[in-house]
């Protein structure tokens, strides 16, 4: 009896180690207990329904889906909505909100994801694509981060000097604001709650900031509403509705998601938890979604108010936007320039330190990096500072080069879009990896539909940029050569589930 007693502590024991080695999003005492009801057996539960609706429970899984939200409200999503309504006026308001809806989706797919198996995506990633392919997704989540950190830290970097009244050249605030990281492990080492409510913080001054910008400016509340139920585009708008839909699906946050979600401790083994768990995640979401879609609105229509059909429509930037607002309006209540320039620091530093963290997820997913959170968070942190400073120590003194470099990061997170979209749809559609939860050939066909056109918009910039760049036939040559083989691995990563069977390690508390 002892011999057998010892078998069994040695192979639990020895399970144990195994899973030690791999990397994970958050380890189990991090994780924020849910219930501690009797009821949260192993018992594999078929038909049970999952628990009534509670307020508290719904308070305890809140977190998560705001964190994501910030990807909605970075420095390159409010470039994006001040241009889209100093342009287009109210007219692409509706398709803001269709790009939110389609975001929402993708994310809840993703926080699917990660709550059925207990793993996220760059960890899935792995173990299903061959090791040659898993560098390569690896490389692009990296790059796309990149990109998306220069703009986030470069935007906190102008609203430091706005509100330092110009004091603080734009090389500094990048310093400064590379110092969030310690901000944030600061935080996380007082648990995950107070991460989200540092965060909760950050969203409401946004949105305080530019409410009271839309109260200063009276935009039209008929043409908002118009602008937001009836579709319309005209051909003069349809580089700034790329923008807008463009900018809504961030590669990093879909990986971000499927982490996020598993700062909860679900009981994966019962279908009545996962389902429970999936209401509450999807309640959350859809309700930071729709706080980003106002902010967003917000910002969109203050400046449709204030410059559609204007000469100087077409040269407003993060950086001048609040400059141009404070001649336009003056010293109202509030001076409209630090308004903006609040909101502006609010979304780069919370944009910039959600960076950090989902740098952490893909580095250790992807790599199975098992080293502590600190070196982690100054490598990610590193890999975007170093070139942020390059870029404003460059382009500091010339407006049009730095809306030169914009554009090019932009196009260069949009070709990275597919590498993320294709691998969240195929895990979610396989029962291999999903089981009993995959996504029904309905959702999936809507998933894959705006997969596709997403894709298609991202594309249009991608060819859009190329075609003005192309000065040279060996230049061209070698922008093809380039664009083939980025179609090729798409291609690939498409038709490959048709071809071969999947085998992906599922984590040892999955559903099936």
């Amino acid at each position: 009896m002892a011999s057998q007693e010892r078998e069994v502590q040695e192979r639990l024991l020895s399970e144990s180690e195994d899973q030690e080695v791999e990397e994970r999003a958050y380890e189990s005492d991090e994780k924020i207990i849910i219930s501690i009801s009797d009821e949260d057996s192993d018992t594999v539960e078929d038909d049970a329904p999952p628990p009534p609706f509670s307020w508290r429970k719904l308070w305890r899984f809140t977190g998560p889906g705001f964190l994501m939200s910030i990807a909605f409200l970075d420095p390159g999503n409010l470039e994006g909505d001040l241009q889209s309504g100093a342009i287009a006026g109210y007219g692409l308001l509706w398709l803001l909100l269709w790009a939110t809806v389609m975001g929402l989706l993708i994310q809840l797919l993703s926080a699917r994801l990660g709550v059925v198996t207990g793993r996220h995506l760059a960890e899935l990633c792995r173990d299903e694509y061959p090791r040659w392919a898993g560098i390569v997704l690896w490389l692009m989540a990296e790059l796309a981060l990149i990109g998306a950190d220069i703009q986030e830290v470069i935007g906190s970097a102008i609203a430091i000097r706005i509100l330092s009244g110009g004091v603080i050249p734009l090389w500094s605030g990048v310093v400064i604001t590379a110092l969030d990281c310690f901000v944030f492990l600061f935080l996380e080492n007082y648990g995950v709650r107070k991460l989200e409510a540092f965060f909760a913080l950050l969203i409401a001054t946004m949105a305080i900031s530019f409410a009271i910008m839309f109260g200063e400016t009276k935009p039209s509340g008929k043409e908002l509403l118009i602008g937001t139920l009836v579709p319309k585009l005209s051909s003069n708008t349809i580089k700034q509705a790329v923008g807008v839909v463009g900018c809504v699906i961030m590669p990093h946050n879909v990986f971000l998601h499927s982490a996020l979600v598993q700062s909860r401790k679900v009981n994966v083994k019962r279908r009545s938890r996962v389902r429970e768990a999936m209401r509450y995640y999807s309640l959350e979401s859809a309700a930071a979604l729709a706080v980003s879609f106002i902010i967003n609105v917000f910002v969109t229509t203050v400046f449709a108010k204030s410059f559609y059909g204007t000469k100087i429509a077409a040269s407003i930037g993060l950086e001048n936007a609040g400059q141009v607002l404070q001649e336009k309006y003056g010293t109202t209540l509030f001076p409209i320039l630090y308004i903006w320039g609040l909101g502006l620091l609010a979304s780069g530093q919370s944009s910039t330190i959600t960076g950090t963290y989902a740098g952490q997820f893909i580095m250790g997913g992807f790599l199975n990096l098992r080293v502590k959170k600190w070196v982690r968070a100054l490598i990610t942190r590193s890999f975007a500072v170093v070139p942020a400073i390059i870029v404003a120590l460059s382009f500091d003194s010339s407006e049009s080069a730095m809306d030169a470099l914009n554009e090019s990061l932009n196009v260069l997170q949009s070709v990275q879009v597919p590498f993320a979209l294709i691998p969240l749809i195929t895990l979610v559609s396989k029962d291999e990896v999903m089981g009993f939860f995959k996504i029904s050939l309905s959702l999936k066909t809507v998933a894959w539909i705006i997969a596709a056109f997403l894709i298609a918009i991202n594309g249009y910039l991608l060819v859009d940029y190329f075609a003005s760049e192309i000065k040279s036939l060996l230049y061209g040559s070698i922008v093809c050569s380039i664009l083939a083989i980025y179609v090729a691995f798409v291609v690939y990563l498409m038709v490959r589930s048709s071809l071969r069977p999947v085998f992906c390690k599922v984590s040892a508390n999955s559903t099936h």
